[in-house]
């Protein structure tokens, strides 16, 4: 359980070490998606090919973290597994952009918006769709 919740956050990890909640901000949460790609470059290599795999593998990771609530905008704290989180506006651009209760957004707008301010402009024709259909939240298509 742990684990999926890191794909989410992954800085849990450092808030059950500190026993805190932790309201992480936009900037900080950018700086992880760096350190993701650096190593994804480091690892695929800087060319063509290897950055197209990294951003691949972090348009699926961003998939997940779009679900992010921060702490600093919830009314209640914990916030209930079971309570679907509201639409918000963050506290900067960077915190909405990052934020979507859309599949569609994720794959049109978030993701790739964000996937183009860590490696560039995506190629012609580039399409990405998530390999799930997980997000609960999404109210247009859940009814």
């Amino acid at each position: 359980m742990i684990a999926r919740g890191a794909l989410i956050k992954p800085w849990v990890f450092t808030e059950i070490k500190e026993q805190r909640h932790w309201d992480i901000t936009s900037g900080e949460r950018f700086n992880i998606l760096k350190d993701y790609v650096r190593c994804g470059l480091e690892h695929w290599g800087s060319d063509t090919k290897g950055v197209e795999t990294t951003r691949r593998f972090l348009l699926e990771w961003l998939s997940y973290t779009c679900r992010y609530v921060p702490v600093g905008l919830l009314d209640v704290i914990p916030q209930r597994l079971s309570w679907r989180p509201p639409s918000y506006f963050g506290r900067d651009d960077l915190e909405t952009l990052m934020a979507s209760d859309s599949a569609t957004d994720w794959a049109l707008l978030y993701s790739v918006r964000l996937s183009e301010m860590l490696l560039g402009k995506v190629p012609d024709g580039f399409t990405f769709a998530p390999k799930h259909k997980s997000n609960a939240y999404d109210r247009a298509e859940n009814g």
